[in-house]
This record gives C-alpha cells, structure tokens and sequence, in this order.
C-alpha cells in the first residue's frame, strides 16, 4: 500500500483545522513567541532552529504530519540549524518521506551536519543569499552502557551515516567519495556554492 499518495490514510482531515495548540507547537528551537508559531504554522510554514533534537524533531514531525493532514498544499520548511542529532534528523526524513504534500525548504541562516540530510529530503529546496553551509558528519546520540551494546550503536550509526550520503550522492549528482572527503573535512559552502554543488536549486532574490 503506498501510503504516500493516500490522502485517506489518517482520516478525512478537517476543513477548517483548530489552531494549533501553544503547548504543542513544534520546538524547533528557542527566540519565538507561542503566538508567532501559531501564525507560522496557520501559513503552513514549520521551522527547525538551533540544535536539531530528539524533542525538537517531535515536535516538527506532528506538525509536518498534521499540515499533511489538513491539506495537500505544499508545507514550507525554514531551516536555521547548524546541525544535531542523526537520528532526530531521520525521524524528520521518514515523515517527509511518507507526506502526500510537497515540502519545500528554504535555507533561512544555516544548514549543518544532520540537518543538511533533511534538506535533501523536501523536494523542492532553495537558500536565502546569506545562507551557510557545512558538510559534516552527523553525530550520533551518546550511548553508555556495555562493550557490546556500545559497539552495536556505533554499527547503527555508520548504517544510517551510510543512508544519508547514498541521498546526498543522488540529490547532488557528486560522487560518493568527494561526498565522504567533504563530510569527514567539515566543508563550508556559500548560498551561491550549494546551488553549483546541487544541495538547493535556487537562491532566493537572486536576480
């Protein structure tokens, strides 16, 4: 069943959606009030900002699954984050995978680390002029605990590591060799060096 193209799959969404809840909005990070979220998140517009999280990507993913829900109208991802958690960004990858609704992301400061992976994921994908850029190695989440179970969540972690640069090989079109060499070199890109390297497709404003 695909699920993907089942606009029934969570049920007839309703056609004036209530607002959603203070308490529940999306913890993409801090500096903005309950009420500009809300109104956000009213235009269809979900945030990650600061330091992607376990409880951050939670957040973002109900939101991206209820605008899903409520309409087929693309969902737009703003993006200020230099980088968290892999498997916070991956949460966020199955549910932009699995969404009937276009998401598009626009680069508002920075993109980093883990983050550069959920990027890859929206189908349409574009920087502000200033926007930043670094290729890095996603960190995984610290694990104590025995030898054996530290060794199988560093096995873990260098299969979805591997996950995220076979997408960055078929977004970008580069080789997966220059896609290790830059992770592993922490490179630095501008909006204007993205574009060239195919992380995004447009720079916004750009004559």
């Amino acid at each position: 069943m695909n699920l993907r193209h089942d606009p029934m799959r969570w049920g007839q969404p309703p056609q004036n959606p209530e607002p959603w809840p203070p308490h529940l909005l999306p913890a993409g990070g801090p500096g903005l009030p309950g009420w500009l979220e809300e109104r956000l998140f009213d235009q269809r517009i979900v945030m990650i900002r600061g330091p992607l999280t376990p409880e951050g990507a939670t957040g973002i993913a109900a939101a991206l699954l209820t605008l899903d829900a409520a309409g087929a109208e693309p969902v737009q991802l703003h993006v200020a984050s230099s980088g968290g958690e892999l498997g916070a960004a991956l949460s966020v990858i199955d549910v932009i995978d699995s969404m009937a609704a276009p998401v598009h992301a626009v680069v508002t400061s920075e993109a980093g680390g883990a983050v550069v992976a959920v990027l890859a994921a929206a189908e349409r994908r574009a920087a502000y002029r200033h926007a930043r850029f670094r290729l890095t190695e996603p960190r995984a989440a610290a694990v104590s605990g025995t030898a054996d179970e530290v060794a199988r969540a560093a096995g873990q972690h260098l299969r979805e590591l591997e996950e995220i640069i076979l997408r960055l090989v078929e977004l970008t079109g580069q080789t997966r060799s220059r896609i290790e060499d830059d992770l592993s070199a922490g490179r630095g890109l501008t909006a204007q060096e993205a574009l060239d390297y195919g992380l995004i497709e447009e720079i916004v404003g750009k004559a």
